[in-house]
């Protein structure tokens, strides 16, 4: 698993970026979601490795990539909550793909690592071929949102540990479907495993995200949209809003799968984003 350090700056502090490289062929990024890390996207990973250099990241303060790797004067040391904006996972994954000679990828994300993906396509457009994005929304955080997200932030650090468990429970049956049992226990490892200084420090960052809707509009190659049909957090109606801005796009709907239609269909979520692979065909 290559270790890629990257420098403080004035936004985020140092930390050392875990991620999975398999393959060889054309770059393919897996953005996670939250609260999970890159082994959501294992079938992904075993299926696409075959085709393509799949890249899959631990995001900062997940998975085995730690929040900041060394004390320094950082946001968060003068007392302010830590927050990690997606701007900063962002220039993470361009440091990851500096430091293995990837010009240019194409980037697939679900969830947060959807709202990643449209960053990483907003700030550095040139790295980016290709873009999945799998239930999500780009839409900027509303008011009420921004108060529930610093609120569960505010739980996830004064609880620790078992804050973390005590949200997997609640969320499982909404990110998993209920009749989808078979995905149920990796996704609730994942949850319980989070630090929950780094899902905390990210839900901050998120709740300040920009909105993303217009730069979807400025995508001048072919995009994919997948959506769960019974994802309850990003609907399909948002998919297909979403779809709309794009100018060149398939939506694809997963059906009997809720949030994350990658790992409770793996099948039906890679067979469409194999297709669309296909359709991009090799860069040049």
């Amino acid at each position: 698993m290559p270790v890629i350090h990257t420098p403080a700056t004035a936004t985020a502090p140092a930390t050392a970026v875990h991620c999975t490289e398999k393959g060889e062929g054309p770059a393919l990024l897996l953005v996670h979601g939250h609260p999970f890390d890159h082994t959501m996207w294992q079938p992904q990973i075993d299926r696409f490795s075959r085709t393509h250099r799949v890249i899959a990241p631990d995001l900062r303060g997940y998975g085995a990539t730690p929040l900041r790797t060394a004390p320094d004067p950082a946001p968060g040391t003068d007392g302010a909550p830590l927050a990690t904006g997606l701007d900063v996972f962002a220039d993470d994954l361009v440091a990851v793909l500096d430091a293995l000679g990837v010009d240019d990828c194409v980037v697939v994300g679900l969830s947060m690592g959807g709202q990643i993906a449209m960053e990483l396509y907003r700030g550095h457009p040139g790295r980016v071929r290709g873009l999945v994005l799998a239930d999500t929304f780009p839409a900027a955080e509303t008011d009420e949102g921004r108060a529930a997200r610093n609120a569960m932030a505010d739980r996830l650090l004064a609880g620790g540990a078992a804050a973390m468990r005590a949200y997997a429970d609640e969320v499982l049956d909404r990110m998993v479907a209920p009749y989808n049992t078979h995905a149920a226990p990796h996704v609730h490892r994942m949850m319980c495993a989070t630090d929950p200084a780094g899902a905390a420090a990210a839900l901050r960052g998120r709740a300040e995200r920009p909105d993303y809707r217009k730069t979807l509009t400025t995508v001048p190659f072919p995009a994919l949209v997948v959506v769960g049909r019974d994802d309850s957090y990003t609907p399909v109606a948002d998919a297909e809003d979403m779809h709309a801005l794009l100018p060149h796009a398939t939506l694809a709907v997963i059906e009997e799968a809720a949030h994350l239609p990658n790992l409770e269909r793996a099948d039906a979520f890679d067979a469409v984003l194999e297709e669309y692979l296909r359709s991009l065909g090799r860069p040049s």
